[in-house]
């Protein structure tokens, strides 16, 4: 039985005001994806983390002081009808966008390690694997066998955890299910925020906890109680599928308005 042809817009909206900074969606997004690491980890200007936790501030003294807490994976990015700034720009097609699922895919064996697409991305969601991986005696038993582990001279990111995404499916096919639900496919870093900061699900069901609460109208602007919900960079257009939701105005105004990487290391992140 073949799944129906119904396109899916997978993706995520993440409360700052709920997230604490603790790293378990770093911590569970390297683990369920095999993402490589140095013995000494403290040049971040190589490190590879697919989803980074990045610390802003409102820059006022104490008692006036406030912090967030930032979960930034790859936002997906729809662009505009499909054309996101990294998929455009890849001279070697290793980077795609599906229309079945929304997600920005990244194939490894395509990749030459131009790096352009790192270059096009507004969200530093992109890293460049300088190394081989070299794991510690013992732990590649426990890899994840559903993803590769990455050469040196490739491009990774985050995928929304599509390996997950693909043995549902194929879980739905064997039952005779033309659907996936929305809890047969989670990604690794939603499951493991203790504050239940992140919810994953696909923004074209109405019935999924996305859609509930972001609810945007055709032109992306947003009603009823979701009013408080954004995107990074929206003034962009790159039409992400990861959204943010706080009540705090003085973060909605540095995470939509501002380089929200510049802004951050001002902060101290």
């Amino acid at each position: 039985m073949e799944m129906n042809a119904k396109q899916h817009k997978y993706g995520m909206v993440i409360d700052l005001d709920k997230c604490t900074g603790c790293g378990a969606c770093m911590v569970a997004c390297m683990s369920e994806n095999n993402v490589p690491f140095k013995k000494d980890e403290s040049n971040k200007r190589d490190s590879i983390t697919w989803m980074r936790v990045y610390k802003i501030s409102n820059g006022k003294p104490y008692p006036d002081a406030d912090v967030c807490y930032l979960p930034r994976p790859c936002m997906h990015c729809e662009g505009h009808d499909g054309h996101s700034p990294c998929v455009s720009v890849c001279p070697a097609t290793a980077t795609d966008y599906s229309r079945e699922t929304g997600v920005v895919s990244q194939i490894y064996t395509r990749c030459f390690g131009c790096r352009y697409c790192m270059a096009a991305c507004p969200y530093h969601a992109r890293y460049f694997n300088w190394w081989d991986p070299v794991w510690p005696d013992g732990m590649e038993k426990t890899l994840s066998p559903n993803v590769s582990p990455r050469m040196r001279g490739v491009v990774e990111k985050c995928s929304f955890c599509f390996h997950r995404y693909q043995l549902a499916r194929e879980k739905a096919i064997y039952e005779g299910r033309d659907e996936v639900a929305e809890d047969e496919y989670q990604t690794a870093c939603a499951q493991a925020c203790p504050a239940g900061a992140i919810v994953f699900g696909d923004l074209n069901n109405p019935d999924h906890q996305v859609t509930r609460i972001v609810e945007p109208d055709p032109h992306h602007h947003f009603t009823g109680h979701s009013k408080k919900a954004f995107r990074l960079l929206e003034q962009l257009g790159t039409n992400p599928k990861v959204y943010y939701t706080t009540e705090r105005q003085w973060v909605r105004k540095i995470l939509g308005q501002y380089n929200f990487g510049s802004q951050a290391a001002a902060h101290g992140a």
